[in-house]
């Protein structure tokens, strides 16, 4: 890595596409980038109905320590996800009521990680979206220094400063910045698409109708009786 571990002036995805976003599924935008980017499904929203949507500050850190990720919160800017990896064990938090109240008091937009997280019930009446392998009361030191703001590795996914992260009760998904503006297309389109699908569907057609999937079977010598 580069010598420099904290790098505060990063290359962001642009607002304007990182808006857009924010009424699409990770599950389109999944299917959209042809199976990509999605993270782990372990890594999941700490209650139902919690949403990300923003740009990435990435954090790597030691296992079971957190200096690192108490660091990203001053480096973090508004609108940022903070997205952390902290080892990819579940018997760890590195987060949770006083970090997330720093970090909504600069108006951070959420954070994930391959870790867990405690004080999950003041958490969820916060409403600060926290995306974690789960719930655990077990802390951490302080002491390892690790890197902010260079490419790490959460959740299976890679992930570099700046890129998008997209994140509800289905999981979260990366979108590399430089692909932004070709994957909200795609997006748009896949969505523009099975809303015609759902027209249909309200028509009485079948899905295997619509996809053409009953050729597929025929193709494939399945018979029926």
């Amino acid at each position: 890595m580069n010598a420099v571990r904290i790098i505060h002036n990063i290359e962001r995805a642009e607002k304007e596409i990182v808006d857009r976003f924010r009424d699409i599924g990770p599950a389109t935008v999944h299917e959209a980038m042809g199976r990509q980017g999605a993270m782990d499904s372990s890594i999941k929203p700490i209650y139902s109905g919690m949403k990300i949507c923003g740009t990435a500050v990435t954090v790597q850190c030691h296992m079971g320590d957190n200096i690192m990720l108490l660091k990203s919160i001053d480096v973090a800017q508004k609108g940022d996800i903070i997205v952390v990896d902290m080892g990819d064990i579940k018997e760890s938090d590195g987060w949770g009521e006083l970090t997330s109240m720093a970090a909504q008091v600069k108006g951070i937009g959420g954070l994930v990680t391959n870790c867990s997280v405690r004080d999950g019930l003041v958490i969820k009446e916060m409403s600060f979206p926290i995306f974690a392998r789960g719930l655990c009361m077990k802390g951490t030191v302080k002491e390892s220094l690790g890197w902010i703001n260079h490419p790490i590795d959460c959740g299976g996914v890679r992930v570099c400063p700046g890129d998008i992260i997209l994140g509800d009760d289905d999981g979260v998904v990366v979108i590399p910045k430089e692909l932004a503006a070709d994957v909200y297309k795609k997006s748009e389109d896949r969505e523009n698409k099975e809303a015609k699908t759902k027209e249909l569907l309200l028509q009485g057609k079948s899905l295997m109708d619509i996809y053409g999937f009953n050729q597929t079977l025929v193709r494939k010598g399945c018979t029926e009786e």
